[in-house]
């Protein structure tokens, strides 16, 4: 992971984000975050004045909007440190979890062996290993959490053995922005000969990412997190792996020919892109990564570790609130206000135009762990600043008065 300057000035990029009304502080940002102008630009072109069919079409507005789709695999491998050829466009990240799931796991390991998940895991990275696990009877563990909510490398380290087989681990929590040492843990699994699959949504936005210098065997994403369009994702892959498994889907663009008797199909990755891609949901992800590296990841990082840290602090000087996660979460702060439950704290920050989620967060099996039903959390982006902290603490501060 790069380095981050924290001194670095604040972001005012808020101007680039049209559907952020003054006075409105958006803090969802973990759940979906808002769309700038450039991405907004990029989608309005693709369907207004650029369209066509890719990979298939003879026609020049065809080869053009080719040339752009394989341009946006390109872009996306190079924020990655990844190679154009191991890029597969999916859904998000959830389908890409899936794919892995059934063509790697539910095909590559057999009755006996073992999946490694962690306690924090989102249910996106849960339920499609059970799934592969019932399927071809192989079993789940459970990495638990330190005290300060992180998954416990030391613990996963005394759990490995040599019939685990696959590790997924989510690269930032959802609920508690705790960051994986994913290097450590790879190695890790390595030793005990298991592939890692990390689940990136919350990392891509906020952290640097290589995933050559992280050694993961997958990595996840969704381009709705990323400042991007929503139904577009991107699964990385080892390409040997790729090539290995068989499709997920079977359709147009995935084969190399078709007859009644027998279907060869095209390598990776148009053998996983079956059907008539999201091609301007490609075109969207490109300016995304674009803006985001125009700010730069670094910059990103240290804006929201300031709103975290200044969020933390003065959510902490309420007795009544109780806060989850390491004091250094990457852009998200998890809490609890006593005796409120965490969908009328939502409600009546609503009413100071505050937005937050409230709920399980996909992650019924961590709130299990922490002992409550649900939480609140704020989930900073490039577009927040203090006067968003401010209303959020005026908010709670309400709360504490409405239900004192």
């Amino acid at each position: 992971m790069s380095s981050v300057v924290t001194t670095a000035a604040p972001l005012d990029v808020l101007a680039d984000f049209p559907a952020i009304p003054a006075g409105w502080a958006y803090l969802d940002t973990a759940a979906t975050s808002q769309k700038p102008r450039p991405v907004l630009d990029a989608i309005a072109r693709g369907y207004g004045e650029t369209y066509a069919t890719v990979h298939r079409g003879v026609y020049q507005r065809s080869a053009d909007m080719t040339l752009a789709f394989e341009a946006a695999r390109a872009r996306v491998a190079k924020f990655i440190g990844g190679k154009p050829e191991e890029v597969v466009f999916v859904r998000g990240a959830t389908e890409g979890i899936n794919l892995v799931a059934e063509c790697y796991a539910a095909t590559q390991l057999k009755a006996g062996d073992r999946i490694l998940l962690s306690a924090l895991e989102h249910h996106s990275n849960i339920v499609p290993w059970q799934m592969a696990a019932e399927k071809i009877g192989a079993h789940i563990d459970v990495v638990p959490l330190t005290e300060d909510h992180r998954i416990d490398l030391d613990a996963m380290a005394a759990m490995l053995t040599d019939r685990h087989k696959l590790v997924a681990l989510a690269h930032v929590s959802n609920v508690l922005g705790s960051v994986l040492d994913v290097r450590r843990a790879t190695e890790l699994a390595h030793k005990v000969g298991a592939k890692v699959l990390i689940d990136g949504c919350q990392a891509v936005a906020r952290l640097p990412v290589n995933v050559a210098e992280l050694g993961c065997d997958f990595y996840v994403f969704s381009g709705h997190k990323l400042y991007g369009p929503t139904g577009i994702g991107v699964l990385w892959g080892r390409y040997a792996l790729l090539d290995a498994m068989p499709p997920y889907q079977g359709g147009g663009s995935m084969i190399d020919r078709v007859t009644f008797a027998k279907t060869t199909y095209a390598p990776p990755p148009g053998r996983f892109e079956a059907g008539t891609p999201h091609i301007v949901g490609v075109v969207g992800l490109h300016a995304a990564i674009d803006y985001v590296d125009g700010i730069g990841l670094d910059r990103i990082h240290a804006h929201e570790t300031a709103l975290v840290t200044e969020t933390r602090a003065a959510l902490a000087g309420i007795n009544s609130v109780r806060l989850f996660g390491p004091a250094d979460s990457a852009g998200i702060v998890s809490f609890a206000v006593e005796g409120v439950h965490p969908h009328d704290v939502a409600t009546i920050l609503d009413e100071g135009n505050v937005a937050i989620r409230a709920g399980h967060h996909c992650a019924q099996p961590l709130m299990e762990l922490l002992e409550v039903p649900a939480t609140a959390r704020a989930s900073f982006g490039v577009y927040n600043g203090p006067a968003d902290v401010a209303a959020l603490v005026r908010g709670i501060e309400r709360v504490t008065r409405i239900f004192g």
